[in-house]
């Protein structure tokens, strides 16, 4: 078992939402000029005068960014090199890109996935596309150390890997979906070298899973044909073939299915026609959506999706919305100043090879209404220098419409402040709204790269919950100044937890919160009367002063309706340490090796 490394790795207040009129899909063809109604911010504030914007057409290419393949496509070898050589170690570079393969059979390929990169086929089910070959991710580029693999992905297709085990060595915001891989997947780096990921979702593995050195994944609604081992947490849901619930030794938390479910919208051709698949809502799910053909859900024109190019700015962007257009973010970097808002049921916003938006100004990036069934996917919200008082809002302030049947889901929706350069926000995502879904998120204050510091990218608070009956699947959140997740909603489920405290905190006066010593990492109100989580972990690396002491890595209040399955905290290299667990329950960590402390279960 490998020790982690030694150098480190890795709210406002809304208002009432305004549902935006929505104009029929025959004004899209419209060459007049369209008067705009007044642009609004969050939820019905004035936010410039009113203007005159052309009509937004649908549609469309999708852009230089992305690269499209067949099988008779020559030099494919060649230009997936090409790219990665570009992308390999480019981890707060600026170009983005996504590779898309037509259905059909591919031989001799070996995509080497680098950051910014999102490999798909391109069919309506995974085994459409087919790779006799490999889809890669190694750490040779960070001297065998995976833990800063981020920011990639990969998405239906069906691999033959040519060894027999695909190698997918990830750490946070680098999801592996839809995937069928017709042999073993191996989680680790050559020379098994320290990996922190990851997420699996509605993938096949005929052989088996092998995490060797990874701390901690999560894998939903999936099969395998086996699982070797785990460090500290490995946690399943719906997973056909996954090993029995046993914690601490081996570290498996294991739930039969996912109480609730909806796997994320993709892009397919219908014979020469792009269009978005959109599957529907699952419940108690086990196993993938795809094994009995295609799943049940929506398929949506291209033509019905405003295709989101670099240069495009807000106000185009909600004027596609305010018209009834969807939104495509094709692969590439969007400054915004002023918020996109969707106040618009149903509306899907996918991003493609992992598209970053960036509030210049100090704006809130994106706006849900209190409204059902929005997606957000594959988008990364990136900190501005100047302060957001949030990055995401989903629903207004006392939002209470019930979406229980139609819930709102954020899937692969990633947040940073600082490591490409300075920013700030103090709050991260604000969850307002009920029912809401969300599905693999990595929202992290940077602890390397550009532009971070304690005060440098400040970030006082990573996921705010006030919404009711909100489930997280996948849920990371790391090194924010102060509380990384607090829940004030009734009946929150959490369903794997990853967490980091700040390691550049100066020293323990900085992070002294009135008579406890530090910040919990999960936080639950004391109004909260029901709340459950399952296989979550919180570690420490105080590198900066590693004498500070951290109360506990969970906190909540003693009631019968509160539980948590399975919690783990843990000192990294001892440097700090945790008193407890949960509250004052749980043994401390201590010593100067990496020392895990856990408990099975609170109350």
């Amino acid at each position: 078992m490998p020790v982690p490394p030694t150098a480190p790795r890795s709210g406002a207040t809304p208002r009432r939402c305004r549902r935006s009129r929505t104009l029929g899909f025959a004004a899209l063809a419209v060459s007049l000029l369209m008067a705009v109604p007044t642009a609004q911010t969050a939820f019905g504030e004035e936010a410039r005068d009113s203007r005159e914007i052309q009509a937004v057409p649908g549609g469309g290419d999708l852009g230089p960014n992305v690269h499209v393949f067949d099988p008779s496509t020559p030099g494919i070898q060649g230009k997936v090199d090409e790219i990665f050589k570009k992308q390999e170690s480019a981890q707060f570079g600026l170009d983005r890109h996504a590779l898309l393969f037509k259905p059909g059979t591919y031989d001799d390929i070996n995509a080497q996935i680098g950051f910014y990169t999102s490999i798909a086929g391109l069919g309506l089910h995974p085994n459409d596309t087919t790779f006799n070959g490999d889809v890669t991710v190694d750490a040779g580029w960070f001297d065998g150390n995976a833990t800063q693999n981020f920011w990639r992905s990969a998405e239906n297709l069906t691999l033959n890997p040519v060894n027999g085990t695909n190698r997918w060595a990830v750490s946070q915001a680098a999801p592996f979906r839809r995937m069928h891989v017709k042999g073993g997947l191996n989680l680790a780096p050559d020379g098994y070298g320290w990996a922190s990921g990851g997420y699996i979702a509605d993938s096949k593995i005929d052989g088996t899973v092998g995490p060797y050195s990874q701390q901690q994944w999560y894998t939903r609604d999936s099969s395998v044909g086996g699982w070797t081992n785990g460090v500290w947490n490995m946690t399943f849901s719906g997973v056909e073939g996954a090993p029995a619930n046993s914690f601490p030794e081996p570290p498996y938390t294991t739930l039969d299915t996912t109480p609730i479910s909806r796997e994320k919208p993709f892009l397919y051709l219908d014979g020469d026609d792009y269009k978005v698949f959109v599957p529907q809502k699952r419940e108690n799910a086990r196993g993938v959506s795809w094994a009995n053909g295609t799943p049940p859900g929506e398929s949506i024109p291209l033509d019905q999706f405003y295709v989101v190019k670099e240069g495009a700015d807000a106000a185009t962007i909600n004027a596609a919305v305010e018209q009834g257009l969807h939104l495509l973010f094709t692969p590439g970097v969007y400054h915004i100043d002023e918020t996109i808002t969707i106040d618009r049921p149903d509306t899907v916003a996918l991003g493609i090879g992992l598209a970053t938006i960036i509030p210049d100004n100090g704006v809130t990036a994106i706006k849900v209404g209190d409204v059902d069934g929005v997606k957000l996917a594959g988008l990364l919200v990136d900190a501005g220098p100047v302060n957001s008082e949030t990055l995401i809002e989903v629903g207004p302030e006392n939002a209470s419409a019930d979406h229980a049947a139609n819930p709102t889901s954020l899937q692969d929706v990633f947040v940073r402040i600082g490591g490409a350069g300075p920013g700030k926000a103090t709050t991260s995502i604000v969850v307002n709204s009920d029912d809401v879904i969300i599905d693999h998120t990595w929202v992290w204050r940077a602890d390397h790269g550009e532009g971070w510091g304690w005060e440098t990218n400040r970030a006082d608070y990573g996921v705010r919950v006030n919404g009711d009956d909100v489930l997280a699947t996948g849920l990371f959140v790391e090194h924010f100044n102060k509380y990384d997740v607090e829940w004030y909603g009734e009946r929150g489920r959490t369903i794997f937890f990853q967490n980091e405290k700040a390691y550049d905190a100066p020293n323990q006066e900085a992070i002294q919160n009135g008579d406890t010593k530090g910040y919990a990492a999960y936080r639950v109100d004391d109004s909260v009367e029901q709340h459950e989580g399952w296989g979550m972990g919180s570690y420490c690396y105080y590198n900066v002063d590693p004498t500070i002491i951290q109360e506990h890595g969970f906190k909540a209040p003693v009631k019968p309706g509160v539980k948590f399955h399975h919690l783990i905290v843990v000192s990294l290299g001892g440097n700090g340490q945790f008193e407890h667990v949960i509250n004052d329950i749980g043994a401390p960590t201590s010593g100067t090796e990496t020392v895990p402390s856990q408990v099975v279960n609170f109350p």
